[in-house]
């Protein structure tokens, strides 16, 4: 039988393969096993990376290590399905512009492509690591990171390559907006050769900006096909500026995820619900740029599988929190606590053909935060407050590493 010592606080060092956290107060698994609410007095064994076995605290398996959390909640970690980490500079006085009348347009975009292409790989590295690790500490243990911010062959191939080194899901924006001196159809042609050349190599999605003052729905289908040409998936930005046919395109697709989705009409929705694509809600632009908030309670009263995501970039929304997220889709978009939390887990991991992340059944990745509260329902209850206090990857306490 394993000695299971017992570390009662502080983060663990596994002394074996196996890690049985005890004292979780509500643990929430997202396993049907178990039913719809959380188990209380839970206990959660990690093998080899791997969530091995959840249940009653006092049917808890024995373990090389034990570790008590000591009452807190457990959730899933955090799947971050839409940010844009890999950019220099910022754009706080545009941000300060909005809050004082000047409306939102994706124009700015062009200032943050100006200071990536004349930054260096290591300053791009340095700054994509920094919001990386904050992502970590606020219980993000999976996130997507999008180029977008080149708009050369050289610098979205240099973006993606440096954002595989941090994770797996990397997506080509090439189509993000067309660069000053070019048009949009030469633009088109070069992010489907040369650029998609240089990027599909270090890339898993493809994404275009389908919207007004970015790309219509034909050049954003022409991007999607070369894109799936080259073995891409394919995900889309629709429906935030104003009311277009980015959606429907990408139901009709049968892309992965449709993201953004402020502006929908009827036919939108029924499009959604008919479909396997993934509508993924950002409400950090919304409270970043003083625009309407997508109505999360008509798309999943109409059956629509929702995701909540950041879109962390340095212009629309400029946070990597995930709990603000949930905190706002709760209070702005009509969401129940419960189904915010699984929209940022589960349906993150849906958004990104994920099967292994966002519930911690066994069999999951071991990725998962503790919380310095008794429940998941803190995350909106208590807005702003740092309630993440471990957050796990593969079953290690997490440093800035991507996955």
């Amino acid at each position: 039988m394993p000695a299971n010592p017992s570390v009662p606080g502080g983060s663990p060092d596994p002394a074996g393969p196996t890690l049985l956290l005890t004292g979780i107060g509500e643990l929430t698994t997202h396993d049907p096993a178990h039913g719809p609410l959380p188990l209380r007095d839970a206990a959660l064994l990690l093998e080899d990376g791997r969530v091995a076995w959840t249940g009653p605290a006092r049917q808890a398996p024995a373990a090389d290590t034990a570790y008590d959390v000591g009452g807190r909640a457990v959730i899933p970690g955090f799947v971050d399905s839409h940010s844009h980490l890999v950019f220099a500079g910022d754009r706080a006085e545009e941000f300060a512009a909005r809050m004082t009348g000047t409306p939102y347009s994706a124009g700015g975009i062009r200032t943050t492509v100006a200071a990536t292409r004349a930054a260096t790989d290591e300053q791009l590295a340095a700054n994509l690591a920094r919001l990386v690790g904050e992502m970590r500490r606020q219980g993000t243990t999976t996130v997507e990171v999008k180029s977008g911010y080149g708009l050369t062959v050289r610098d979205e191939a240099r973006s993606l390559a440096l954002a595989r080194q941090v994770t797996p899901e990397t997506t080509f924006l090439g189509a993000h907006v067309v660069p000053e001196g070019s048009t949009a159809e030469e633009y088109v042609e070069l992010v489907t050769g040369p650029m998609l050349d240089a990027c599909a190599p270090h890339a898993r999605w493809i994404d275009v900006f389908c919207d007004r003052g970015a790309f219509d729905a034909d050049q954003a289908r022409t991007v999607l096909a070369a894109g799936a040409a080259r073995g891409l998936r394919g995900r889309l930005h629709a429906n935030q500026l104003g009311p277009g046919p980015g959606v429907r395109l990408a139901c009709e697709l049968g892309l992965a995820a449709v993201d953004h989705c402020t502006y929908l009409s009827a036919a939108d929705v029924d499009a959604l619900a008919g479909s396997g694509t993934m509508a993924t809600l950002l409400p950090g632009v919304e409270f970043s740029t003083r625009s309407p908030y997508p109505d999360a309670r008509r798309l999943l009263d109409a059956g629509v599988r929702v995701a909540l995501a950041t879109d962390c970039n340095p212009g629309s929304c400029y946070t990597s929190s995930m709990p603000l997220c949930i905190a706002l889709a709760v209070r702005e978009m009509r969401m129940s606590p419960a189904e915010a939390l699984a929209a940022a887990t589960l349906g993150g991991a849906a958004a990104l053909d994920r099967d292994d992340v966002g519930h911690l059944r066994p069999g999951a990745r071991a990725d998962l935060a503790v919380l310095e509260a008794p429940s998941y329902l803190h995350l909106a209850y208590r807005p702003g407050v740092p309630l993440v206090s471990e957050t796990f990857v593969r079953g290690r306490p997490a440093g800035a590493a991507g996955s």
